[in-house]
């Protein structure tokens, strides 16, 4: 009995990594497919097809037989809490992309430092809508940025993941994982065709979140192929700045402007 238990969570990953192998293959088969709406021409990527696919087959109707046991709670677990590891190879790549246009990443250098203060409207903005709907300390995790890995590793560490705290960040995270790069993708090309400059979309991809911004210097890519590198360099710079830079003006901004806010708004933190 216990050796069958034991075997039963490897069996089921095991199933997870045939499963994505087959997800990816589907989505990359299906390639890139763009609608025009008018002017504007809307890019879905492979990323958007492999969200969508996992999405709905993950809803309960469908998650039953072999789909129960890829989606079980042993293989979510581990997916969420092994996320970053998968991720490191994609930030050496964005090393690698940046290196080349680096002079001309430095020329616009000082832009790239004002973006980071983009990361406190998520609380001059998102913390009073939350407490007007009615939340309270599940606020404080869902507003104090975009939900991603320096925001969750915050909250769990000062507040833990069963707090208020901790459940307002994971519902972030959720989301985040699930329609931001769906959000990215379509709104990118809706931008440029109000005459945004392209650099600075590339820019304001780095937002801390690597599909994220993934799929937004992809959808620019796939409208403006002729300056692909400069879009991937720009985009990579700014999440690698972001990822730095980003911590530390969530801890020394954000976190103390939400907290003066917060008391301000709910009349003392209750």
């Amino acid at each position: 009995m216990q050796s069958e238990t034991a075997k039963s969570p490897k069996s089921y990953f095991i199933l997870l990594l045939v499963f994505a192998l087959l997800v990816i293959t589907a989505s990359e088969y299906i390639g890139i497919q763009s609608i025009k709406f008018g002017t504007v021409k809307i890019s879905f990527l492979p990323l958007v097809y492999a969200i969508l696919i996992t999405m709905v087959l993950g809803i309960t109707v469908f998650r039953k037989g072999i789909l129960k046991k890829v989606y079980s709670a042993e293989n979510v677990n581990f997916s969420g809490k092994y996320l970053i590891f998968i991720m490191l190879p994609l930030m050496a790549r964005y090393g690698a992309d940046v290196a080349p246009k680096i002079h001309e990443i430095l020329r616009v250098g000082w832009i790239f430092f004002i973006q980071e203060f983009g990361h406190l409207c998520t609380v001059l903005i998102g913390l009073p809508i939350a407490i007007l709907i009615g939340l309270r300390r599940e606020a404080i995790g869902s507003t104090l940025g975009i939900g991603r890995e320096g925001e969750l590793a915050y909250i769990s560490e000062k507040y833990t993941l069963d707090s208020d705290e901790g459940r307002g960040v994971l519902s972030l995270y959720i989301i985040g994982t699930l329609f931001g790069t769906l959000f990215f993708s379509i709104l990118t090309p809706v931008l440029i065709s109000l005459g945004f400059s392209v650099e600075a979309l590339a820019m304001s991809a780095g937002v801390g979140s690597a599909s994220m911004m993934t799929a937004a210097s992809s959808s620019l890519v796939a409208s403006i192929p002729a300056k692909g590198s400069t879009i991937t360099a720009y985009a990579s710079a700014s999440q690698l700045l972001t990822s730095f830079m980003g911590t530390y003006t969530m801890v020394f901004l954000a976190v103390p402007l939400q907290r003066f806010m917060y008391k301000l708004l709910v009349r003392g933190g209750k």
